[in-house]
């Protein structure tokens, strides 16, 4: 193990298996498995959108690029936001 700005790194080998989604980490102590996300491409349109729109990109701007007949389909099914993002909306809000 090595310690780099008080944190303790582990070197570890990772293994993922295809198709099912699943990776192992394999360290000295004992082998970890996790099921990882499924990400589809469908999945990266949503992300797309939602750090577009984060960024501060015009939406209907971001609706042309999406290809969306309205902006609501852009604005309220592919653009995700969750209360940290409200707050640094907030947040900036009062600095102005």
């Amino acid at each position: 193990m090595e310690k780099v700005d008080s944190y303790t790194l582990i070197k570890i080998k990772v293994f993922v298996i295809p198709c099912t989604g699943s990776i192992i980490f394999n360290t000295s102590f004992r082998s970890i498995k996790v099921q990882m996300p499924v990400i589809t491409p469908h999945v990266c349109r949503h992300t797309y959108c939602t750090n577009m729109a984060k960024s501060g990109m015009n939406p209907k701007a971001l609706q042309y690029l999406m290809g969306h007949s309205e902006i609501s389909v852009t604005l309220n099914t592919y653009t995700h936001v969750n209360l940290e993002d409200a707050r640094e909306e907030i947040a900036r809000i009062q600095v102005v």
